[in-house]
């Protein structure tokens, strides 16, 4: 747990930010933005995916972890899922009868330009899954990707692993068995074929287990697998044109802030994004994430105190 971590200027009041990301939920305790007190859980251990049930769980975590009197203050949630204005508004009215503060509830992609503090930025999450999603003149939330780990979240832990697995059945069914990512992948999921390989992954339904692969997209990258240079440089471009479809839809922004566990640790895939997204969006200044997503939720928390 952090005793304090500086981002920017100070304020005397203190707020709470809470990013529900679809893996962990981390929440913090701060004034502006710096992080004074936080904790981290397991978004499964407490999340339901109901506004009532959800509301009940983050009240109570925000007293377990911060004690009774934390539910007084201005609270600002970025939640993962919630992908419309209305279902960011029903959660916040559910939260706003359990707790006494102000409240606020975002998509959790629009944590990283606050963080940043960036106005008029389209938000770009790449970590377990990916989204973009921006607000519009009339503050209403429209959003671009996002479309789970069996459709869709280009550039994603889970996304690159679909996709790395495609490539690798489509290089064994011509019978080429030599590149590095095709040993790694049949290594990592303890199969010996293509057939083989296909079942496994169709077995492992869901995101995280998916996205758990995707560090052997990346070492195999790294080895010289050219499947694996290509899905990665790939995933950049396709993150890349889900901005892109945003911007087409005349939304007035000015700049991108990407952030999440992929795309802040894996060069190779920022450096595509942001190449890509220089060419599709050229009026667009491009940031990436150096603080956690939750100082975005302290800074519109402070906003709200």
């Amino acid at each position: 747990m952090l005793a304090s971590k500086t981002f920017g200027r100070r304020l005397a009041i203190t707020v709470i930010g809470i990013d529900i990301g679809a893996t962990k939920t981390h929440l913090a305790t701060g004034s502006g933005d710096v992080v004074t007190d936080e904790r981290v859980v397991r978004t499964s251990t407490w999340r339901r995916r109901s506004p009532v049930e959800d509301a009940t769980a983050l009240a109570r975590l925000v007293t377990e972890s911060f004690g009774s009197e934390a539910t007084k203050n201005a609270i600002a949630v970025g939640a993962h899922g919630c992908d419309t204005t209305e279902q960011c508004l029903d959660l916040q009215r559910q939260l706003r009868t359990r707790v006494t503060g102000p409240v606020r509830v975002v998509n959790d992609a629009e944590l990283m330009p606050a963080a940043m503090q960036v106005p008029h930025a389209i938000g770009v999450v790449c970590g377990t899954g990916s989204i973009a999603v921006v607000r519009d003149a009339a503050d209403q939330l429209v959003i671009a990707g996002g479309w789970g780990w069996v459709l869709g979240d280009e550039g994603s832990a889970s996304g690159l692993v679909r996709e790395a697995v495609r490539a690798v059945l489509a290089d064994l069914d011509t019978g080429e068995t030599s590149d590095p990512l095709t040993h790694r992948l049949l290594a990592s999921f303890a199969v010996d074929n293509g057939p083989e390989l296909a079942m496994a992954l169709t077995h492992a339904n869901s995101a995280d287990v998916w996205g758990s692969y995707a560090g052997e997209v990346f070492a195999a990258a790294r080895e010289g697998s050219v499947i694996a240079a290509a899905t990665i440089a790939d995933g950049g471009r396709q993150l890349a044109a889900v901005v892109r479809r945003l911007v087409d839809r005349g939304i007035p922004a000015t700049a991108v802030v990407a952030g999440g566990s992929v795309i802040q640790t894996q060069p190779e895939l920022r450096e595509a994004f942001l190449s890509t997204l220089e060419k599709l969006c050229p009026r667009l200044t491009a940031y990436v994430l150096d603080r956690p997503p939750v100082v975005g939720a302290l800074a519109i928390a402070s906003g709200l105190a």
